[in-house]
């Protein structure tokens, strides 16, 4: 371990390492910890403006998309609130000794990346984002700022790219190869223009002297700026592909993975970034979920595997990073099982680590394995006993999770629709068939971003062929329009699965363009087969003159919503449940802005109360993610969640209540953490996987993909269960499962953990999640 000295740390950065906690790590780069993302904000904008105070010509490079949000807050609130006592106040407690308001329309600012091709006008463009937040929110002069503008980037011909490349595709090979018509030597001309307008890029930054304060995220391959894994540490400003990771990232952007696996992007180098040796470069995550590529970036020898190591090239590069985003780090480890009482989950956790390292099934770990180990030796008292009570302990969950359920009523919660099958349907099927039981299913956002504008166009042109064929024969029912759309929602249904177990996709379409039918009516208040037609032709107007990624006007992102509904109700009633019983809160904080509101109480908070008070549940499962891990929509909805239980516990009694939080395809829990543990069969994972693709038709082609998996989320589910199987398996041994007198543990071939908590065990969770989110 180094322990730092204080010159090393910037006045501003001194504070808050004293107030982590953290004075002495063993990384490559050194990092400061906070306690949630806020404080990451604060800390980046504080050393920003220091920054800024003592170079106030300085060159600046700032990033672009979610990460940067309370950066930009708290800067803008610094410097507007810059002569109040609250000002002076924040300041002095952390150490931000600058008498004079900075001035930043004196710096130079660099655009890090940008999409190629992509119009500047556009709200998704980078280009757009910097001129909104930054030349603009922090009063930039335009003329002091390197921007990369596709519409300006010279072209053969003095063309536009909508005409060089009309599909937006741009094809690197010819580079390297002979063009083959007049269409490929146009283009081949133009990506040899682009590629010196990007050395003109790269030696405008270096007439300034290079980037002096730059700051940037990290994707989860790792990347900085757009710079991949397997990126040159001594690249420079160029126009390149991505890899699959980034795209998945990207996809949300760009309006679906099909178009951003297409489309290429322009960055700055990995040898621009460090180019000036005495540069202030910092990279900020937050959440669990980047854990694994922080430890990567801040303990590995410099490799093009880990882009960021070429940072180790400055003595001012830094990390700062919430706790969660340093969970893997090794001096993460050491504290969490030296410091603090010693545990039984630091127990299961260190022997499960050790069965896993050494490929030893429990049973035969020796007292030599445990005792050679770095943490299994911290185990007070440690024997072979020790490992037995771990064995008998992950049984006993085991036996929880095939515990019969009955006389119960269950209120299963999805912050998006399939949130609760990826969860829990193997588990959720099985108390379906106890006939004391009752379950609902209620999904608490639209969940209209999931929709590509493909689709909708898709289905509309379908619905308008069946209409004018006059197979939609339900428009002719007299009152149809009137009130007749608002009948029979659970036929739709029936007759959808028939065509499911008929094989017959052309009715299965039929199905879905009935259901697009009812909404489009209720959406637009339509009066008559006319008024239909006419909204349709309208929202394909609408649809077909925006742009990948924009965001859609309401109703069309109503009519992206009722489409996710329908199908969530496909997938339930797989088991028979009913439409009624699957509910659509639709709540209010969803928005589809870059940055969303958080719920508030009286719009967000009041449906899930009287839900609550109107069911009764006896069961509560939730989404129960990690700190900044996930989309942020399941952190918000958990929160609203809690505050619902908290109202209702202050009118019911909730002693009996039980908390089911789970986990999908965007994190996972250690078995460790979780305390039941669910056996899944191969014929479970079959449903799954083929009621996923029968129902949720939206979702098929994976349009907004985990970047763990180039596909459905049900195959990356299933993954990710069989991998539990193995965690649990180095414990346990095989001949545990295969040898079971229990048939359901014999059939199991996959794994669910999830957690099972109180009222008072999941409220405590849900602020301690609040605290590290938001302080």
């Amino acid at each position: 371990m180094n322990a730092m000295p204080n010159g090393f740390f910037s006045p501003v950065e001194q504070r808050f390492v004293h107030k982590s906690g953290v004075t002495e790590t063993s990384t490559r780069i050194p990092y400061i910890v906070v306690d949630n993302f806020p404080e990451l904000g604060k800390l980046t904008a504080l050393r920003f403006l220091e920054w800024v105070a003592e170079h106030p010509e300085g060159v600046i490079s700032l990033p672009t998309g979610k990460t940067p949000e309370h950066f930009i807050r708290w800067t803008r609130h610094l410097l507007d609130g810059w002569d109040s006592d609250e000002g002076r106040a924040i300041r002095e407690e952390h150490g931000l000794e600058v008498g004079k308001k900075p001035r930043l329309d004196r710096l130079h600012f660099v655009q890090i990346d940008e999409f190629y091709p992509i119009r500047s006008s556009q709200a998704n463009s980078f280009h757009h984002y910097v001129s909104e937040f930054y030349i603009r929110g922090f009063g930039l002069d335009p003329a002091r700022a390197i921007l990369i503008d596709c519409d300006e980037i010279p072209l053969a011909g003095g063309k536009h790219f909508s005409e060089v490349f009309p599909d937006s595709r741009v094809d690197l090979s010819l580079r390297y190869r002979a063009a083959q018509t007049a269409m490929e030597r146009q283009q081949q001309a133009s990506i040899f223009l682009i590629d010196d307008w990007c050395t003109r890029y790269e030696q405008k930054i270096r007439a300034l002297g290079g980037i002096g304060f730059f700051l940037g995220g990290i994707g989860p391959d790792g990347h900085i700026a757009f710079n991949t894994r397997g990126s040159d540490h001594f690249s420079t400003t160029r126009l390149t592909e991505t890899n699959f990771e980034t795209q998945a990232q990207a996809a949300g952007d760009l309006g679906g993975i099909e178009v951003s696996k297409n489309r290429l992007v322009i960055t700055i180098g990995l040898d621009t970034i460090t180019h000036n040796r005495e540069a202030v470069a910092v990279i900020f995550a937050a959440g669990e979920a980047k854990a694994g590529v922080v430890r990567d970036a801040l303990e590995s020898e410099p490799s093009v595997l880990y882009p960021a190591t070429v940072l180790q090239r400055l003595s001012r590069s830094r990390f700062y990073i919430t706790r969660s985003a340093g969970a893997k780090l090794h001096d993460s480890l050491e504290a969490y099982y030296r410091d603090g009482p010693w545990t039984h989950e630091k127990t299961e956790r260190a022997v499960i680590d050790l069965c896993n390292q050494i490929e030893t099934y429990g049973p035969n770990v020796s007292l030599e394995d445990l005792e050679s180990d770095p943490y299994c030796r911290l185990i007070p008292d440690v024997s072979l006993d020790t490992v037995r009570a771990v064995m008998d302990s992950i049984r006993a969950k085991i036996e929880r999770g095939l515990r019969l359920e009955e006389d119960q009523t269950f209120y299963h919660t999805g912050p998006h629709h399939d949130d609760i099958q990826l969860g829990l349907q193997p588990h959720i099927n099985r108390t379906l068939r106890g006939t004391t039981n009752r379950s609902l299913f209620s999904v608490l956002t639209s969940g209209f971003t999931a929709v590509t504008n493909g689709f909708i166009m898709q289905t509309l042109a379908s619905t308008r062929r069946l209409l004018d064929a006059g197979r939609i024969e339900m428009v002719e029912y007299p009152n149809f329009f009137e009130s007749g759309y608002r009948l029979k929602w659970d036929k739709d249904v029936y007759h959808f699965l028939m065509h499911v177990a008929s094989e017959n996709p052309a009715g299965r379409e039929r199905g879905l363009c009935h259901r697009v039918v009812r909404a489009i009516v209720e959406i637009w208040q339509v009066q008559s087969k006319v008024e239909l037609r006419s909204a349709i032709d309208d929202i394909v107007a609408e649809i077909s003159a925006s742009y990948d990624g924009q965001k859609n006007s309401p109703r069309i992102q109503k009519l992206k919503g009722m489409v996710r509904e329908f199908e969530e109700e496909l997938v339930w009633a797989h088991s028979g449940v009913q439409v009624k019983n699957v509910r659509h809160l639709r709540l209010g904080f969803y928005t589809g802005d870059l940055f969303t509101e958080e719920p508030s109480r009286a719009r967000d908070v009041r449906p899930i109360l009287e839900e609550f008070r109107r069911e009764q549940p006896t069961v509560i499962s939730l989404a129960l993610d990690p700190e900044g891990s996930g989309p942020d929509t399941h952190y918000k909805v958990l929160q609203a969640i809690a505050d619902a239980v908290r109202l209702w516990r202050e009118e019911a009694d909730l002693t009996h209540l039980r908390i089911w939080g789970y986990r999908n395809v965007w994190f996972r829990f250690a078995p460790s953490d979780a305390n039941v543990i669910v056996p899944v069969s191969l014929n479970a994972m079959d449903v799954l996987d083929k009621s996923f693709s029968d129902c949720y038709l939206s979702q098929v082609e994976a349009p907004f993909p985990s970047y763990e998996h180039d596909g459905k989320f049900s195959t990356l589910a299933k993954r990710i269960w069989v991998e539990q199987l193995q965690t649990i398996q180095s414990l346990l041994g095989k001949e545990f499962f295969y040898a079971s007198e229990n048939a359901r543990i014999r059939a199991s071939h996959g794994l669910i953990f999830f957690k099972e908590m109180n009222v008072d065990e999941f409220l405590s969770q849900a602020r301690e999640l609040e605290k590290a989110t938001e302080g």
